[in-house]
């Protein structure tokens, strides 16, 4: 029974990890996770100045980082603010420690 729990255990692992590696497929997310580590949270139009990139397509790239969990958004009407989901983010850096080992 031990062993089916570990063997369960481990998918999840995987599942999760690969969650967390689809959302960080792409250039600009990594961007943006980099950039919200270094504050302690900001909004969409502050990524806008600082990316050239449309409003639209920061959010779109903030949605899917949201989704993953790395990152989570509070609404302060009009905007959203948001920042790395601490939680989810250390368990991130565990389970790539632990592929890249």
């Amino acid at each position: 029974m031990e062993k089916n729990l570990t063997t369960l255990e481990h998918k999840e692992n995987n599942k999760t990890l690969a969650k967390f590696a689809k959302a960080l497929a792409h250039p600009t997310r990594i961007a943006i996770l980099k950039h919200l580590e270094n504050q302690s949270c900001c909004f969409t139009g502050d990524l806008v100045d600082i990316f050239p990139l449309a409003q639209s397509t920061i959010s779109q790239h903030l949605k899917e980082l949201k989704n993953a969990g790395l990152i989570q958004g509070e609404l302060k009407p009009p905007k959203i603010k948001y920042c790395i989901n601490q939680k989810n983010w250390n368990i991130a850096k565990s389970l790539f420690q632990q592929f890249f080992e």
